[in-house]
């Protein structure tokens, strides 16, 4: 640990006090505000800072540069500048300085949302196959993916189906979703043929009396659990040969993508997403031109690489 100033270690200990006590705030985020903390001061004391006296808001923005040099994303920096804030209002409120906060005119560093993964068609096929296994798990298995998939469903959405929510005449199921609020999603021809299938050969074998009331059960007749469904799925991701992480929430970000790559409308997605806000959703439209780029590259004979004249 590098060294730090004495007076800087009394203001390190006067923190952690107020943290804990006065803020009320958790052990583990205590460490991690003492963390970001110690490492702040240990900069301030090679530079022959002795106190939080001295510090003035070029420090502050010398010392967020560093961070930056040192190759700590926007999310980390954006984390110590919350940690500086905060033991400069200990400072302030403990007579520690009189200056006003040397953090309030730095700005939070932008962060750039990850892209949500998404499956190829391809994958999607080989992993509606995956469920080799013709007995009963198998095809409750198989209708399960071909649901979740093709309604773009969350994996709590998905196990608390009830019986009565789906209507296999018309092909759409009522979904209670977020904030109880229902919505009605369209069922695709192959996920009514899969439920169809459990429902007359493998449900009553599980649940002869009827007594659960969701669609989807386990093979002691009570419905699914969340983790159980996200283990059976990921065993059948590795059996179709799909390297990388498979959750329920890649295939609901895939079912949105090869919507809207095929031309969907964003409000109709948003509403079988169950979406309040659409700004929400617009996320997918990023995810699809930039595979639709992606594709463009590898394909096109210009599309990039060297062109051979």
């Amino acid at each position: 640990m590098s060294e730090i100033a004495p007076d800087l270690e009394l203001a390190l200990e006067g923190f952690r006090g107020w943290l804990r006590i006065d803020r009320g705030l958790s052990a583990h985020t205590v460490a991690a505000y003492l963390a970001d903390a110690r490492r702040f001061a240990a900069w301030l004391t090679a530079r022959g800072h002795r106190d939080l006296l001295e510090v003035d808001h070029p420090d502050i923005v010398a010392y967020l540069v560093d961070l930056t040099d040192e190759g700590l994303g926007p999310r980390s920096r954006n984390r110590a500048r919350t940690t500086l804030r905060q033991w400069f209002r200990y400072a302030q409120d403990h007579g520690l300085r009189q200056a006003e906060d040397p953090t309030q005119l730095t700005t939070a560093a932008r962060t750039v949302k990850p892209l949500p993964t998404v499956l190829t068609t391809e994958q999607i096929e080989a992993l509606l196959k995956a469920p080799a296994d013709p007995g009963p798990l198998g095809q409750r298995d198989r209708a399960m993916i071909q649901v979740i998939y093709s309604a773009g469903l969350r994996v709590s959405e998905l196990i608390s189906l009830s019986r009565r929510s789906v209507d296999l005449i018309e092909g759409l199921i009522q979904v209670r979703g977020k904030g109880s609020k229902d919505r009605l999603v369209p069922l695709g021809d192959r996920a009514v043929s899969e439920i169809v299938r459990y429902v007359r050969h493998v449900r009553p074998k599980h649940d002869p009396d009827m007594r659960c009331g969701v669609l989807f059960v386990s093979k002691r007749g009570q419905g699914m659990t969340r983790q159980n469904f996200w283990d059976r799925l990921r065993r059948h991701a590795r059996a179709a040969g799909i390297r990388g992480k498979v959750s329920p929430h890649v295939l609901r970000h895939s079912f949105a993508t090869h919507l809207l790559e095929h031309g969907a409308d964003l409000r109709a997605v948003q509403a079988m997403l169950g979406h309040a806000d659409i700004s929400t959703t617009e996320i997918y439209t990023h995810v699809a031109r930039a595979r639709l780029q992606a594709i463009h590259q590898a394909a096109h004979p210009r599309g990039g690489g060297d062109v051979q004249g």
